[in-house]
């Protein structure tokens, strides 16, 4: 008897127990709905349409009566007229994905692809049939959102069954879903189905979709899907007939029957979502994590692109092991990485990404969306809301986990980002983090404010209360939140607690606004046998300062100036030394060194370069 994968079992149950009670404790009044999906889909390859019955729990967990629910129907916004199809051609640099290139800089509006699409391109889903407890309810559907007023409200603690019969079309891939993408992959299926909106302590999310994230409700999927016995399938969940499906699966001797047809079963236990792809060209390769999850690689067949991923497979198995080690344990038994999509996105226990890259480019966007498995896939903050979230935390992981496992070394990994960061803000075109995904001027304002923000707040957060309790912060955030949907004033009360010392100046600073970090060393006098050093805090956000001198005998000194509003100070090494505090109120500083017998060579605030200080010219003072 293999021990291993039964020691992975009852880790995960302890870790959904483990994880349940935390959350509870961290939030006593926390509530979130649930949802148990049952379906049925008969997929017609040759004319990229299939038709669908789902069966859906729903459990009012909330103490509001509800007397209406929505849908998202993601694959209507696939048609010209729609609003991603609108917002393509206004926004002022739309994604190249949908929109054909007339020069954007030049055009007040742009020439959406959608719009272009005729009727067997587009896509759709089409409601048939919606029952309420087995009677028809009343709905209407509004272009991506399908409108629901119910027969009787839904009661708090009340669990209801909807059955649904809908039929729906594949577009031609664009943005993340689709047929015969820019590689040849026949079907990227994510947001094919009916997926029942959220609603949370903020009342119902049934967000119009643009292109952007998503927020779904935490539940169980059973999925069956019958297609061409020739495609081969991976996507979410655990395949339930893998020796009547063979292509890869079969634990022992397939047994298939002469249907032209395959009908495969997947299971998905606590996820917010379903995804698949399918191609009758995949490569199916398997290897197993020591006493951790099942890795499936689904790959075309192709002789340019089979090295890259037969190399990326052991990466894959280090990536995890890293993930898991730095942030908690991957609570799911298998994850799948699969070519397909439009360049790379995060889904339950799985991730379409395009594969005719270069290796270092193959193994980036595999370490970017697995990141996604925890913040996303396990730890499921509202995207729409607050995107910076799960982007820049996965960014922040993706980036350290590819320094170390491809042996960059480089000195500081997040240099770039901090760069990219600076010129959006010297371009005047930045929005505040807490801008809606969707409400973004620039499709630049939302990556510097989702991934570049969100990972440098993760950066700054270590630079202020220390590596050590950064490090504790995530993983006693991972702990109380998984299976969850965390605020940002979540996180940072578990950084409060962990590290004691308090940070709502940081989260709304960093995040509510655009103010900026701009520190300087204002210039160095004598007094007698003294040395004062003089510093200025320029731009609007107060941070505490690291600080070194460097003597001209090779002498150096390490100092620490706290922010008098945090209440508290980061662990400081043997070598710093800790001096007055700095009041946010007071744009200038100085304190004195007693003995000046020494001649001052330079005066460095940041030396590790882990503020994104806007001028960082003015953070080095020499003496000549």
């Amino acid at each position: 008897m293999n021990k291993k994968p039964l020691i992975f079992i009852l880790s995960i149950v302890w870790s959904f127990s483990s994880f349940s009670q935390n959350a509870a404790i961290a939030n006593p009044g926390y509530w979130q709905q649930h949802v148990d999906y049952s379906m049925e889909i008969d997929m017609n390859v040759n004319s990229n349409t299939y038709q669908g019955k789902q069966s859906l729990i729903y459990t009012n967990n909330s103490p509001d009566v509800l007397d209406r629910v929505f849908y998202h129907l993601y694959f209507n916004a696939f048609q010209p007229g729609s609003d991603m199809d609108i917002r393509t051609r206004h926004i002022g640099d739309p994604d190249s994905r949908l929109a054909n290139d007339l020069g954007a800089k030049k055009n007040p509006s742009h020439e959406s692809k959608i719009s272009k699409f005729q009727p067997h391109e587009i896509g759709f889903i089409n409601i048939s049939s919606l029952k309420q407890n087995g009677k028809d309810v009343s709905f209407q559907t509004v272009g991506t959102v399908l409108e629901v007023r119910l027969n009787s409200p839904i009661q708090p603690g009340e669990k209801v069954t909807f059955d649904m019969i809908f039929d729906a079309q594949v577009p031609i891939q664009t943005r993340r879903s689709g047929r015969n993408n820019k590689e040849g992959i026949s079907l990227s299926m994510s947001q094919w189905y009916p997926k029942m909106a959220e609603y949370d302590f903020e009342g119902w999310h049934a967000d119009s979709y643009i292109q952007r994230e998503f927020h779904g409700v935490w539940g169980n999927f059973d999925v069956k899907i019958t297609i061409d016995k020739s495609y081969v399938v991976g996507g979410s969940g655990y395949l339930q007939n893998p020796n009547e499906i063979g292509h890869g699966y079969e634990t022992s001797e397939v047994m298939r029957t002469g249907s032209e047809t395959l009908t495969w079963h997947f299971k998905a236990p606590n996820v917010h979502d379903f995804t698949w792809a399918a191609d009758p060209d995949y490569v199916h390769d398997k290897v197993e994590v020591p006493n951790g999850p099942t890795l499936h690689f689904l790959y075309q067949n192709d002789p340019k692109i089979e090295k890259n991923w037969k190399e990326l497979q052991p990466k894959t198995v280090e990536l995890m092991n890293y993930f898991s080690k730095e942030i908690g344990p991957y609570p799911y038994k298998q994850y799948s990485v699969i070519q397909g999509g439009d360049g790379g996105m995060e889904y339950a226990m799985c991730t379409l990404i395009s594969g005719n890259r270069d290796f270092a480019s193959l193994f980036g966007v595999t370490a970017h969306e697995m990141a996604h498995s925890w913040f996303h896939g396990v730890i499921a903050n509202n995207e729409t809301k607050h995107p910076w979230m799960d982007e820049g935390f996965a960014d922040y992981f993706d980036t350290k986990a590819t320094d170390l496992i491809r042996n960059l070394n480089k000195e500081n990994p997040f240099a770039s980002t901090f760069s990219s960061y600076s010129e959006v803000v010297a371009k005047g075109i930045e929005q505040p983090m807490t801008t809606h995904s969707d409400r973004h001027n620039l499709n630049e304002s939302y990556k510097n404010a989702s991934y570049r923000k969100g990972s440098m707040f993760l950066v700054q957060l270590g630079y202020i209360i220390g590596q050590k309790y950064l490090k504790e912060t995530i993983q006693q955030y991972y702990s109380n939140w998984t299976f969850k949907h965390p605020t940002p004033n979540d996180f940072i009360r578990v950084a409060e607690t962990v590290s004691g010392i308090e940070l709502d100046w940081y989260l709304m600073e960093w995040t509510q606004t655009t103010n900026t970090i701009d520190y300087a060393v204002e210039g160095v006098s004598t007094n007698g046998s003294q040395t004062v050093i003089a510093l200025e805090r320029i731009g609007e956000i107060p941070m505490p300062i690291d600080l070194t001198i460097t003597y001209k005998n090779g002498h150096v000194n390490q100092f620490h100036i706290p922010l008098t509003m945090m209440r508290g100070v980061k662990p400081l090494s043997s070598e710093q030394q800790q001096i007055d505090s700095w009041s946010w109120a007071n744009p200038n500083y100085s304190f004195i060194l007693e003995d000046a017998s020494r001649s001052i060579k330079t005066i460095v605030i940041d030396p590790k370069g882990l503020m994104a200080d806007v001028n960082r010219d003015n953070n080095t003072y020499r003496v000549n």
